[in-house]
Formats: structure tokens, C-alpha cells, sequence
């Protein structure tokens, strides 16, 4: 069952809902397994005016799920190697949308490192990077146009879930959105939202500037 609450924060758009999903557990049972994360960083995308969001040349099949209903899961394939996920939020039809950057492991820690391969390093960067948190959550294109219920994940699965949204968030940082090249990646988009002082937050880099090449329309 849906909160009043939840539902309303839902449908802010992505820059208003952004800080709401800091501290916010999302959580997925997948291949029987429930994996529980406190996220601790996200980015928002901001439609068909956003330069940065993949919607801001128009719907397409490949993000057609950021058109869908708040609460919709869009996951893409990038890299020939990533998957990242992204809870739709806003206006049905508006494309607008929150990048999962980072969290922490709540609960699942084995089954992340697994699905992580087991990487040397701290426990706290496990899920640094939309990347990776999408990979300890078992999330891939399987996944995408999925919806969120309200609290935790439940089997048999595949079953993706987020709660405890905050109703006042406080003690955030916003700053330019990460590794996002040309417009919409500048000063001037300061999307990202993460909490201060968290281990598990992905460190700022900026875009290498977009190659030029000729002969492309």
C-alpha cells in the first residue's frame, strides 16, 4: 500500500524530490535474495528541458519508461557494460527522474559482494556510483518499467521497493551533476544531491569534453 506521503512526494518533480530520497531505503528480491540500501547520493533529470536527461530530444523506445507513472523504474544499459537505475517521479509524460548515485548496504551484504565480485576495498564504497549500486541490487534491463512498491521488497521476486522517504529532508549538499559532458553538466545544474560526511558517496568528476566528429547528423 501507498502512503498519502509517499504518493505526494512521488509526484514532486525530480528536483523537488531529490533531497527526499537521501536517507531513503530502496530495496529488491531478485533471484531470492533481498538486498536492502540506504541511499546516500542521487542525481535529478529534468525532462525534455534538461540538456542532461536522456529525454531532451523527445521519447524514444530505449527511454520510453521515463515517460511512465511516479514510481516507475527506468533502468539503461551504458558503456556496453553498466546498468543504472532511476525512480521516475513527476507528472506522468514529463520524463522526470532520479539517478541512484550511492548508498550503503542495510541488509544483504553477502549477496552484494557476491554480485559485486567480491572487490578489495572498503565495505563503504561497495555501492559508490550508480554502477555499482545497480549491480548489488541485481537491477538490469530485465528490471526497467518495473514499479516501486512502498516499503520492502517481498518474494517470490523479481520485486523492487522503496520507503522511508523523508517528509523533511535536512543537512544535504547539492552540487554539478557528475560526469555528465557539454550542457547540463556545468555550474549551472546543480542537481546532484548527497549527504554530507557518508563514506559512500561517489567523488565528484567532471566530464572530459564531447568529441566533434564529422560527417554525423
Amino acid at each position: 500500500m501507498n502512503s498519502p506521503d509517499r504518493v505526494g512526494l512521488l509526484g514532486l518533480p525530480s528536483l523537488e524530490l531529490a533531497p527526499h530520497l537521501l536517507g531513503a531505503h530502496v530495496s529488491t528480491f531478485i533471484g531470492g535474495r533481498l538486498v536492502v540500501v540506504r541511499l546516500t547520493e542521487v542525481e535529478a533529470y529534468d525532462g525534455h528541458q534538461d540538456p542532461g536527461s536522456h529525454a531532451y530530444r523527445g521519447k524514444t523506445a530505449r527511454n520510453a519508461g521515463l515517460f511512465g507513472p511516479p514510481g516507475t523504474a527506468y533502468v539503461y544499459f551504458t558503456y556496453g557494460m553498466h546498468f543504472c537505475a532511476n525512480v521516475v517521479c513527476g507528472q506522468e509524460g514529463t520524463a522526470s527522474a532520479v539517478l541512484m548515485r550511492a548508498g550503503e548496504v542495510v541488509s544483504g551484504l553477502d549477496t552484494v559482494l557476491a554480485r559485486r565480485g567480491n572487490p578489495k576495498g572498503p565495505e563503504a564504497q561497495l555501492l559508490s556510483g550508480p554502477a555499482r549500486l545497480a549491480q548489488g541490487l541485481g537491477l538490469t534491463l530485465e528490471h526497467n518499467l518495473a514499479r516501486f512498491r512502498d516499503g520492502t521488497a517481498v518474494p517470490p521476486g523479481p520485486d523492487l521497493a522503496l520507503g522511508n522517504l523523508a517528509i523533511a529532508p535536512a543537512g544535504y549538499l547539492a552540487g554539478p551533476r557528475t560526469g555528465v559532458a557539454g550542457d547540463g553538466g556545468g555550474e549551472e545544474y546543480p542537481y546532484r544531491f548527497w549527504l554530507p560526511g557518508e563514506p559512500s558517496v561517489s567523488p565528484y568528476r567532471k566530464a572530459a569534453p564531447r568529441k566533434v566528429r564529422g560527417g554525423r547528423d
